[in-house]
């Protein structure tokens, strides 16, 4: 993990919303500190978490919840039997690209799945792709209907 000196912060505060600097704060400095090489799997399973204590019932509801979040705008690209892929764009990729930090989108990945869970009825995972150059996350969300809940 790198680290910042309190000019890097200093001139990302200036580029980034002020509220995003906090959050890209806590998020990438202090929680992947604190939790060592299981952030990824933690941040899953905590996004599952929020998702147990905010149940949504649209897909609507679930793009109002990560704007509002600050996690982005959440677009569903592909549906079919199995399978939704969607694709989140937000301003905190610019800032994890230029920075080269990790990219985890595992706590918005496991919220998701949780979501659409709660949706389909079926245990469900989620899968993140950050598209660097695209400046995106894709986020592939599966379930199977034999495993209902």
């Amino acid at each position: 993990m790198k680290e910042h000196t309190s000019a890097e912060l200093e001139a990302s505060n200036q580029t980034e919303n002020p509220d995003m600097f906090g959050y890209e704060l806590l998020r990438g400095d202090l929680l992947p500190a604190l939790l060592g090489k299981d952030t990824p799997e933690i941040l899953y399973w905590a996004g599952k978490h929020l998702a147990r204590k905010h149940p949504l019932k649209s897909l609507l509801e679930i793009n109002d919840f990560f704007i509002r979040a600050s996690w982005g705008s959440l677009e569903l690209k592909v549906e079919d039997k199995s399978e939704m892929e969607f694709e989140m764009e937000s301003p905190l990729m610019v800032s994890r690209v230029k920075s080269k930090s990790e990219h985890f989108f595992q706590l918005e990945a496991g919220f998701l799945a949780q979501q659409i869970e709660f949706l389909k009825g079926a245990v469900t995972e989620a899968f993140e792709h950050p598209l660097k150059k695209e400046l995106k996350v894709k986020f592939t969300v599966k379930w199977d209907h034999k495993d209902t809940l």
